[in-house]
């Protein structure tokens, strides 16, 4: 009988789910899973989670002390909840769980260090092995410099937001464990930079961008993994059959799974250990210097930096609504409208995926008629039920 796409795709490359979904990670059995705030700000709206935020929250006040003011008690409860629910997904899957550090840190070595440690020392708390876990990290200098830390510490390390062969050098003679280099986000530029509507698979700039760090990490023998990330079509994904690992979201692993047809491996580490390329040496201004020449890179990682930073105030704010509804009992009928204007930065009524920056599949799933942006209204029918029923 012949396998579908995604059957084929495990053959040679590890899936990972990239959802907070619990039940989407059910549905789909990936090796391992990765999360940040935008997909725990849609997972923690579903109904089905209710009781995991609302004991979060509890503890974080706890902790606290009734005094402490609502927004300390939100950033405490992002952490945990963060935690929380990469608990629940380790019960489900054999691999590891990524958890994000405050993107807010991005360009702060010291305080990325803190935060991981943290993180770690949550999970190490509720009996469960650092090994399982990746502490995901920006793919800035200051957060690469932290991740070299962390891994001689045993803390393994998720670096994303990673759009340049710069970055990815730099990561892997950190000796980080993994990288998520952005596929669809890097098509995106391009497709704005030039006006095109689309790229066969194989001239897509985000895989062409993936294909030269694979081939470059197994030409000279670095051990850093890399995942591919930020999926815009199945197209991207079978493109780089045979990457390490491509972390996928639920809509396109549902995709995979219904489509057949043969998938040639495509990206082989035998092949790339024959390929004419030089070593490259990098240091920090080498660093600087090639991210300020590549325009692509340098907007791109400033701009999902600003995106997740944004996603977490969103989070945030939502637990302190969530937090008075516990503690006064009043109904908070607000969440969405406030969380729309979080994100619409130019006020103009909606929505862009430029504005949006957080996770691709969220995006994907508020935006109903597939027209590039989110409404109020759409906002406001599906923040948490859309992504559900993209995921089953």
């Amino acid at each position: 009988m012949t396998k579908n796409l995604l059957e084929q795709l495990r053959d040679m490359t590890v899936v990972v789910a990239d959802t907070g979904d619990i039940q989407a990670i059910e549905a789909f059995t990936p090796q391992d899973a990765t999360t940040n705030p935008s997909l725990i700000t849609a997972a923690a709206q579903m109904p089905q989670y209710q009781g995991i935020v609302d004991d979060t929250l509890k503890q974080a006040r706890e902790e606290l002390g009734k005094d402490a003011p609502a927004s300390e008690v939100a950033t405490l409860a992002f952490e945990r909840l963060a935690v929380a629910f990469g608990r629940k997904i380790l019960e489900i899957i054999p691999g590891r769980v990524s958890t994000e550090v405050d993107a807010r840190l991005s360009y702060d070595t010291e305080g990325t260090l803190a935060k991981a440690r943290e993180i770690i020392a949550l999970y190490e708390k509720a009996g469960i092995s650092r090994d399982r876990i990746l502490i995901k990290i920006a793919s800035t200098w200051e957060g690469i410099r932290a991740a070299e830390i962390l891994e001689k510490e045993g803390i393994h390390c998720n670096l994303t937001l990673l759009f340049g062969i710069h970055q990815a050098i730099a990561c892997a003679e950190a000796g980080v464990t993994l990288i998520s280099p952005f596929v669809g986000r890097i098509l995106d530029w391009y497709k704005k930079e030039t006006g095109r509507d689309s790229y066969p698979p194989a001239e897509d700039p985000g895989v062409q961008s993936v294909t030269q760090i694979y081939t470059y990490y197994k030409k000279f023998g670095y051990k850093t993994e890399v995942m591919g990330a930020s999926f815009r079509n199945i197209g991207e994904i079978t493109e780089l059959a045979g990457c390490d690992l491509l972390t996928i979201s639920p809509q396109l692993l549902k995709e995979l799974q219904s489509t057949y047809g043969e998938l040639p491996r495509k990206l082989d580490p035998a092949k790339a250990k024959d390929a004419d390329i030089e070593k490259m040496p990098m240091d920090k201004a080498t660093f600087d210097r090639l991210h300020a020449e590549d325009p692509m890179a340098s907007q791109k990682l400033e701009e999902g930096i600003v995106g997740f930073s944004k996603a977490l105030e969103a989070l945030e704010k939502l637990l302190m609504e969530r937090l008075a509804r516990l503690e006064s009992e009043e109904t908070v009928n607000h969440a969405a409208a406030d969380l729309f204007r979080v994100y619409d930065l130019d006020g103009d009524g909606f929505i862009t995926r430029e504005e949006w920056a957080g996770t691709d599949a969220v995006f994907d799933a508020l935006d109903a008629n597939n027209d590039g942006q989110i409404t109020p209204e759409e906002m406001a029918a599906g923040l948490g039920a859309a992504f559900h029923l993209a995921a089953v």
